[in-house]
């Protein structure tokens, strides 16, 4: 970036933080602002405001908070609308007064089932901070169900509160004591509020009234650092000075010590209530709905806190809010109370709702010409500059001109102020978009981690070493090596035979993922039976991925078109589209129009979740084909999702004249025949269809592109049929959840991948809930979505049962309309139905998982899945992406039986959809699949067997080294390029010693801890990652011992001993010797470097000191007399050093 381009930046950023300045300044001078503050000086005050909409509230709040100090609690009438107006004054006001957010503890506000641990915690940060006298100004933003629950007293929490503070001495044993006292637990390694512990001087505490734990090292008795740090990778964020640990507010205090929040604020503290009405009715009913609540005795820790706070009876009487808020000064903001004992002080405001443009930038354009010609000053808002610069280009493009004001923040609403002459207009409401607000997330074990505890090895656990095969994992032990202790991994195999792996040859072994619930057969060190089947397994592996390379080649080497640069139209096209393009979507058009443009076909995948703008990329793709005069070729998996491709791309490229049409089973033989005629004579441009692409009747006049959607609904042979019959055609694979056999091939690089992660701008994540089967549930959800005008699919996968299933629904809902569609109704009828849904002829569509194929319905916001627990992984996911697809909240819920009467598969499947609800999750959904369902069919059906007998990781190694072997040997002309640039012969260097090299376990007691410690420094790469990797121990374990320093040395021997093409270093009785490749057919032979390290070799200088030795297995280096692993690290990169000397000075 230039200088001039930083200095114009800087320059906007200033000009945009002086517009919002600029702004509140005016509503600070507002004569009605300084009248609100006036009145809060006689307190207690009661003033009702009324006129305001849309943010005009949020500014006449921070306004009247700035001018008059003290405690401002705002109690607006939802959780929704709470976090609305808390965004919004996060962003006018936090830099001069604390803005915090006061949450309920439960998940979902008034349903008393579950409790959210973050929002205990942001509970007992507001009263901490209540609790803190250097506080002037404090503004708490809060809702009835949160207010509904009792909060401690300060007076209580300050007894309770541990401080520490760097420089002053600490007695480990009374923290301990204290700790334990307060109900914290020690674990080995901190990871929730609550939980403590202790290695060496390093004390780790998880405190009730923080987002992240808090890490104290000792010198001695004196505290030397406070560091706070991220319970996930466990390393330090940053330093304190001082911290103070409390207990758990729920448990650990007595119901004397809680009370209401009314009774412990400051005396002259102003509450600002939306709705004092709504707030008493809503106090009433969680009142009724607490006393419903049934307690169990559960062993669960958040069971037993669940059941203290309904035991203790922790809530208020409705009355006692009542009789306690009329205290203070009030303010009415939305609905003028009944008060018959205060005299009441109305403050009228005048204001209009952001009027709604329906994304018609005219109507816009003249809204705005006309508030100019009145004198008013034009905000627009928005926190993404890009939607600025992307506003005025249309304003620009649309010769408009009006000069707009822009601020870099975002508000909730829009609105106009009559009295001020200024126009607040907001960009999500211009490009109708939603607007989500954020809140602290906090840090959720339950999503931590999620795939390292996958790969972790606990006892027990099958093991697959690539050399002896499968065993079980039995953990650390210490064994004597020459009177010097060594750390290795303990495997036992059949018949109890006992197999140590050293440290260095952790890369070697990798946890067994075969099918789930079946056991592996362990086998037998030393009998053939292991390497035989390793032998097939590749030798199939071979014969499967030397097909795939043939065609990978042939594509390759064959002359594909060469698609010319953008031209204005593709230009215009891009510009056109009416969303804003993420990151990654940007990026893959790219990587896909760059592909096009070279001279061999391209092979790209597009992977992204549901509903990230695939279909844009590819339609961009399709344009950029046909300009160049050449046909697409779309092929899907569905009749529907062929007739709605068509209408997308038509209604998408309907200014360019572009010749679109479609076959499936709904076209007539008739109409087929017309269609296969046209294309054939190159009149159809872009032809969309299902299987019924691949007949051989059917042929292109020019197919240049062909795009293959939906991809993991398609078997390899009907892809492979395609592609044969056409090499040099571009192709563009576009799938949501890669099933694993493609995810693999695509990251074995013989086709190129884009992973589009990026959620587009402000897509709510579905709301996912388990539920049982409850008429009573199922009906409440059915009645909102169908009141707020929107639609709901109903997933069950039986066709049998849906007409029974639709006939009790109707029973519950005889107010609204049921349609049913499945795939055994006659084609035109399928068609019929799915065609009323989208008309919005009935309200609820019950069908089989049919419409999980693409099927795009804006307006369905609401899907039940039956039987949930039936559906696999990606399935669910692919259903539940079928809402979502507008601006609005949509809701999925999971209908299984009980928790308890499923099985561990089901359960882990359900809980990873639950976990990740967010957009983008497809990617590592199908992460997790690999592990859940078994490794599954790779490389077509024969293969799995295979990968249940070996093991997924182990199979994917062999996989690696026969595509490896195919690239050296067979197709050695093709990769040529590749295997020039290539410098690494040898997969990986291991060493066997006799020096003490281990991680000590005074520095790392936890047996788990250490072994992941050792396999990731198993995986190091380079100087630079040691030197991270060393840091981070300093930071969790304290300085380094001895003996990691030489693991350290260790690691460098391998790298410089891989260089020289060694496969195993031995260094014992202070002899060293190196073990060459062991497969004499490798083509490391005859590179210059193993070419001129004979040379080396045979000078008097080296030949005295060095000897070469040709065993049966391979060739082995040796020199005698070496003291230290230092010394061998020196000899190593000396020799490494004169080789590479050598090669890049060749012989005149």
């Amino acid at each position: 970036m230039t200088i001039n381009r930083l200095i114009s930046l800087l320059l906007s950023y200033l000009c945009f933080v002086e517009n919002l300045s600029h702004l509140l300044g005016t509503y600070r001078q507002d004569a009605r602002v300084t009248e609100i503050s006036t009145a809060l000086n006689d307190s207690p005050a009661k003033i009702f405001i009324t006129g305001m909409t849309g943010a005009m509230e949020s500014f006449c709040l921070a306004a009247t908070i700035l001018h008059h100090q003290g405690t401002h609690i705002i109690i607006s009438k939802t959780k929704e609308e709470a976090a609305y107006v808390y965004n919004d004054l996060q962003h006018l006001i936090e830099k001069e007064v604390p803005v915090l957010f006061l949450p309920d503890s439960f998940k979902v506000p008034g349903k008393f089932e579950e409790i959210r641990q973050n929002q205990v915690i942001e509970r007992t940060e507001v009263i901490n901070q209540l609790a803190n006298p250097n506080s002037k100004s404090l503004c708490i933003v809060t809702f009835p169900e949160a207010l509904f629950e009792k909060v401690v007293n300060p007076k209580a929490l300050n007894k309770s509160r541990i401080l520490i503070e760097k420089g002053n001495q600490l007695d480990l044993d009374f923290v301990m004591d204290l700790l334990t006292e307060y109900g914290f637990q020690r674990t080995d390694f901190v990871t929730q509020p609550g939980e403590f512990s202790i290695r060496g001087g390093i004390v780790d505490i998880f405190s009730y009234a923080n987002d992240y734990p808090y890490r104290v090292e000792l010198f001695d008795t004196e505290v030397e650092s406070i560091r706070i740090f991220e319970p996930e990778s466990q390393l330090s964020i940053r330093h304190l000075a001082k911290v103070s640990i409390l207990p758990n507010i729920h448990t650990e205090f007595a119901n004397e010590d809680k009370v209401s929040l009314f009774e412990i604020l400051p005396d002259k503290s102003t509450i600002w209530a939306a709705d004092m009405q709504y707030l008493l009715d809503r106090l009433q009913e969680c009142f009724e709905k607490s006393h419903s609540v049934k307690v169990f005795d559960k062993e669960d820790e958040q069971q037993s806190t669940f059941s203290k706070i309904f035991r203790e009876k922790a809530f208020l009487f409705p009355r006692e809010i009542t009789g306690s808020i009329l205290a203070y000064n009030m303010v009415f903001y939305q609905e003028k109370p009944e008060l018959e004992t205060h005299e009441l002080l109305t403050i009228k405001w005048q204001s209009q709702p952001q009027p709604s443009f329906n994304r018609n930038f005219d109507l816009l354009i003249q809204d705005l010409k006309l508030r100019k010609e009145e004198g008013y000053a034009c905000y627009i808002f928005s926190d993404n500059d890009k939607q600025l610069v992307r506003l005025a280009a249309i304003l620009k493009d649309l010769k408009a001109d009006i000069s707009l004001l822009p601020v870099p923040i975002a508000i909730h609403k829009g609105f106009v102020d009559p009295t001020n002459k200024i126009l607040c207009y907001t960009d999500h409401q211009i490009f109708e978009r939603f607007h989500r607000y954020r809140l602290k997330e906090g840090y959720q074990k339950d999503s931590a981690l999620t795939i390292r505890i996958l790969k972790e090895l606990q006892p027990g656990d099958y093991v697959t070493h690539i050399d002896h095969g499968i065993g079980r994992f039995s953990g650390l032990e210490k064994i004597e090596i020459n009177g010097r202790t060594q750390e290795v991994v303990r495997l036992v195999f059949k018949n109890n035979d006992l197999l140590y792996v050293s440290i260095h040859s952790l890369h070697k072994i990798s946890k067994h993922v075969g099918k789930e619930g079946t056991e592996p057969t362990l086998n037998k060190i030393g009998s053939d039976t292991w390497a035989n089947l390793k032998r097939k397994a590749k030798r199939q592996v071979k014969d499967i991925a030397q097909e795939l390379i043939k065609l990978y080649a042939a594509r390759r080497a064959s002359k594909g078109h060469a698609f010319a640069p953008d031209n204005y139209l593709q230009h215009e096209l891009e510009a056109s589209f009416i969303y804003e393009d993420t990151p990654d979507q940007l990026r893959s058009t790219q990587e896909v129009k760059a592909d096009m443009e070279k001279e061999y076909p391209m092979d790209r995948m597009v992977c992204g979740d549901v509903g990230f703008g695939k279909t844009e990329v590819a339609i961009r793709a399709a344009f950029k084909a046909i300009l160049d005069g050449k046909q697409v070729a779309i092929m899907v998996p569905t009749t529907i999702l062929a007739s709605q491709h068509y209408k997308t791309f038509s209604d998408r490229l309907k200014e360019f004249d572009v010749k679109i049409d479609y076959i499936n089973r709904f076209r007539s033989a008739k109409e087929k025949k017309e269609i296969m005629a046209r294309t054939k004579e190159g009149k159809v441009e872009i032809l969309i269809g299902t299987h019924a692409l691949l007949a051989q009747e059917l042929q292109f006049k020019d197919l240049g592109l062909l795009i293959i959607d939906e991809e993991q609904k398609f078997g390899v042979s009907a892809k492979e049929k395609l592609r044969k019959r056409k090499v040099n055609v571009d192709t563009l694979t576009l799938t949501a959840t890669p099933i694993p056999r493609t995810l693999q091939f695509s990251l074995l690089s013989a086709r190129d991948m884009s992973v589009m992660r990026t959620p587009p701008a402000n897509r709510q994540p579905v709301h996912t809930e388990r539920i049982t089967f409850d008429e009573a549930t199922i009906r409440d959800a059915i009645h909102y979505e169908v009141n707020r005008g929107g639609q709901v699919f109903f997933v069950h996968n039986r066709v049998a049962s849906l007409p029974e299933l639709t006939m009790m629904l109707r029973e519950q809902c005889p107010s609204v309309e049921f349609g049913i569609a499945h795939g055994q109704l006659e084609p035109k009828n399928l068609e019929q139905a799915l065609l009323d849904f989208i008309d919005r002829k009935f309200d609820v569509l019950v069908s089989t998982n049919i419409i999980e194929m693409g099927l795009d319905i804006p307006n369905a916001n609401t899907m039940f899945i039956h039987n949930a627990h039936q559906f696999g992984l990606s399935d669910i996911h692919q259903l539940r992406g079928r809402v979502g697809r507008s601006n609005k909240k949509a809701y999925c819920y999971l209908i299984a039986p009980p928790v308890s009467t499923l099985t561990s598969e089901a359960r882990q499947r359900l809980k990873t959809i639950e976990e990740y609800s967010d957009l983008g999750s497809g990617f590592y959904v199908s992460m997790r699949d690999l592990d859940i369902r078994g490794a599954g069919n790779m490389l077509g059906g024969e293969q799995s067997g295979f990968i249940s007998d070996i093991g997924f990781d182990t199979y994917q190694k062999i996989l690696d080294e026969a595509i490896q072997e195919l690239k050296e040997e067979d197709f050695k002309e093709v990769f040529k390029d590749e295997l020039a640039q290539k410098k690494d012969y040898v997969r990986d260097c291991t060493i066997d010693t006799d020096v003490e090299l281990l991680i000590p376990d005074t520095y790392i007691q936890n047996i788990q801890e250490r072994l992941s410690t050792y396999t990731e420094l198993d995986a190091l790469t380079d100087e630079e990652a040691i030197i991270k990797f060393s840091e981070k121990l300093k930071d969790r374990f304290g300085p380094l011992p001895r003996q990691v320093i030489e693991l350290f040395e260790g690691l460098r021997i391998r790298w410089i001993g891989k260089r020289l093409g060694m496969e195993r270093i031995l260094f014992k009785n202070n002899r060293l010797r190196g073990y060459f490749l062991g497969n004499a057919k490798s083509s490391f032979f005859e590179t210059p470097f193993f070419q001129s390290f004979l040379k080396l070799l045979s000078t008097y200088e080296y030949k005295k000191d060095w000897h070469l030795k040709q065993s049966n297995e391979s060739l082995i280096l040796g020199r005698d007399q070496v003291k230290s692993m230092k010394e061998v690290k020196k000899l190593l990169e000396n020799l490494l050093a004169k080789i590479e000397e050598k090669v890049a000075t060749p012989a005149p």
